[in-house]
C-alpha cells in the first residue's frame, strides 16, 4: 500500500467521532483547516474557532503520575497546525471538537 492511500493510525482511549476521524484520515500537511472547540475552565465554557494550516496528528498519553491502575491513563489525539501569524499549535481533541478544510 503506498503511503499516500496507507490510512493513518490515531490512537485514542475514547471513541473519536466518525466525521472528525473522516477529516482526520484525510488530511494532508499544508492543508487550510478550521477547528471549532470548546474551552472550559472551572464552570464556564466559551467556543472557540482556530485557522491554520495542518501539520500532523498524533497522540498524548495522559494519566496520573503514580502507580495506579493502567486504565487511568488516557490517550487523546492531538492536531498540531500553524496558525496564520506562523504560531506552530496543537489541539487536543475531544467530544466536541469539529474539524472542517477550507478550500
Amino acid at each position: 500500500m503506498s503511503q499516500a492511500t496507507e490510512a493513518k493510525a490515531i490512537y485514542s482511549s475514547r471513541p473519536i467521532k466518525p466525521d472528525v476521524l473522516a477529516v482526520l484520515e484525510k488530511l494532508e500537511p499544508g492543508q487550510k483547516i478550521k477547528i471549532m472547540h470548546l474551552v472550559r475552565v472551572g464552570m464556564k465554557t466559551w467556543p472557540v474557532t482556530i485557522t491554520g494550516t495542518f501539520r500532523h496528528v498524533d497522540s498524548l498519553a495522559t494519566g496520573i503520575a503514580t502507580d495506579r491502575v493502567p486504565a487511568d491513563d488516557i490517550i487523546v489525539p492531538i492536531v498540531h497546525f500553524t496558525k496564520d501569524n506562523q504560531e506552530m499549535s496543537s489541539v487536543a481533541l475531544d467530544e466536541h471538537t469539529k474539524i472542517e478544510v477550507i478550500s
